[in-house]
């Protein structure tokens, strides 16, 4: 059965589980050569959906069952009368098992088969069917140049199960990869097509279940889980009764000076998505600004963390961090922070005091790091981070005891308990300033409403990235502040005020 993004599973898999979850199939009783002409038939669907007008198909295969969906595609298009080729990277006599007998049947039907060398002439859609899920290190030659010649063809491309070159578990590029536009994936959702690298190769995402035994796919395990709208969680409706200290006050602490737009736009994404107060202690010099933009909050000027005490005793969740900086004024108000036992969001320049062992991490909070803060935090290079994001955000996760937001393309929600959830939305028009500025906001307002960190987290960056890929397409020159109505009424359909 095909799935679109609209309609996925939400249970995200590991290469290996997934290699578990067909080796379990098979033993119940569907050959692999059956779940085999499955993932074929799937993507040639796609790609006649996809290109109804093409008539033309090169594969380009490996050597193992990548490869055999790669022959039956071939196969398939043969019979569909389109003209079709299959240029061979890895030898066919390396080929085992059904692989093996999708090259022969595909041979049998007559479809034409070269050996692939730099001058093979790349004709209409191109199939990507070199290398599979069980790629671990870096591609090789000849692997290298044919992945470099599909990506330079200016030809439309579709990748088998996932694009050549792109790691099944973190989403990284393993020295080169496929850049797909449409990419046909089978049985169980492999997490790294949705996180790292995955955004610029994936293209569009199809989901074929292959018609696998319910029973058996849900008992599997998985790695991961995607936040879709059918499983974030809600805020419950208000009665009728409610008053604004029901539902929480927000304190929100930072904007150094030349800094206090970060801790205005903190505050009105805490202010729109339904804390019941929200107050912000800044520096004076930004006082009538955010009393001009934000007469809701209460403002107060805030020269020591003495100043700050009466706030903090008053305060049911904190957001710490935005345009905090790191000089002696936010290191003092960070240290006040740190000692009040209340839920609390620390971001931007509070995790950079953090990983410099300025202050320590208060139980239960909820840290929103990218990429470059998260490499402070665990002490490695950021390359080292988006070369296994999972990895990093748990490991965060386990070293601050707190509810992790690993932001970036495909960003990552890890809990102390293990639980691992991804976002798929987004927008390359959301790489602009301020953006986590207002995600910190909301994270504040769902606290103060009662969710734990774990729903908080995973509910604000489903807002926040959706809000993005709807605001986005309006095109470049996003504002942070363009995405709080947008979130704000997202909000609201997802958890409606009223019954």
């Amino acid at each position: 059965m095909p799935h679109t993004k609209d309609d996925f599973p939400d249970a995200l898999y590991s290469a290996a589980q997934v290699r578990a979850l067909d080796a379990q199939l098979i033993a119940a009783g569907t050959t692999g050569f059956e779940l085999m002409q499955r993932a074929a038939r799937a993507t040639w669907r796609a790609i006649v959906r996809r290109w109804p007008q093409a008539g033309e198909l090169t594969v380009m295969t490996g050597h193992g069952n990548n490869a055999g969906d790669g022959f039956l595609v071939a196969t398939l298009a043969r019979r569909a009368g389109w003209s079709v080729r299959v240029l061979t990277v890895g030898e066919p006599r390396r080929l085992q098992g059904d692989a093996a007998i999708a090259h022969a049947e595909a041979v049998a039907v007559g479809v034409p088969l070269e050996t692939w060398n730099d001058e093979s002439e790349l004709r209409g859609v191109l199939l990507d069917a070199l290398l599979g899920t069980g790629l671990s290190g870096d591609v090789r030659e000849p692997y290298v140049r044919a992945i470099d010649t599909i990506n330079v063809s200016g030809l439309p491309v579709a990748a088998v199960d996932i694009p050549s070159g792109l790691c099944s578990d973190t989403g990284r590029v393993l020295g080169t990869a496929v850049a797909a536009d449409l990419t046909v994936t089978f049985i169980g959702l492999k997490l790294g097509l949705f996180t790292g690298d995955a955004a610029d190769r994936v293209g569009e995402l199809v989901f074929d279940d292959l018609h696998a035994d319910a029973d058996i796919v849900e008992s599997a395990p998985s790695t991961a889980r995607l936040l879709l709208p059918k499983n974030l969680p809600c805020l419950t409706p208000r009665a009728p009764t409610s008053h604004k200290g029901s539902f929480g006050h927000v304190l929100l602490i930072g904007g150094d000076r030349g800094f206090g737009g970060a801790i205005q736009m903190s505050a009105e994404s805490a202010l729109r998505c339904g804390a019941g107060m929200v107050s912000m202690a800044t520096r004076s010099e930004h006082v009538s600004a955010a009393l001009t933009r934000l007469p809701e909050v209460m403002v107060q000027g805030t020269h020591s963390a003495n100043q700050l005490m009466g706030l903090l005793e008053r305060a049911d969740v904190l957001v710490v961090g935005p345009g905090l900086g790191q000089a002696a004024w936010g290191r003092s108000l960070l240290s006040a922070a740190a000692n009040v036992s209340v839920p609390q969001v620390w971001d931007a320049d509070a995790l950079n005091l953090l990983s410099a062992g300025a202050v320590g991490l208060p139980e239960g909070c909820v840290i929103t790091p990218h990429p470059g803060e998260a490499a402070r935090l665990l002490d490695i290079s950021t390359a080292q981070v988006q070369a296994d994001r999972p990895a990093a955000a748990r490991a965060l996760s386990r070293k601050y005891a707190a509810t992790v937001i690993l932001k970036g393309a495909g960003s990552l929600v890890a809990g102390p308990d293990g639980r691992l959830a991804v976002c798929g939305q987004g927008h390359p028009a959301m790489a602009t300033a301020g953006l986590g500025d207002v995600l910190a906001g909301v994270i504040g307002a769902l606290l103060a409403q009662g969710m734990d960190g774990f729903e908080a987290a995973c509910l604000a960056v489903w807002l926040h990235a959706n809000a993005g890929a709807q605001v986005g397409r309006s095109g470049r020159g996003l504002a942070a502040t363009d995405l709080i109505p947008a979130i704000r009424q997202l909000l609201e359909e997802q958890s409606p005020c009223l019954k």
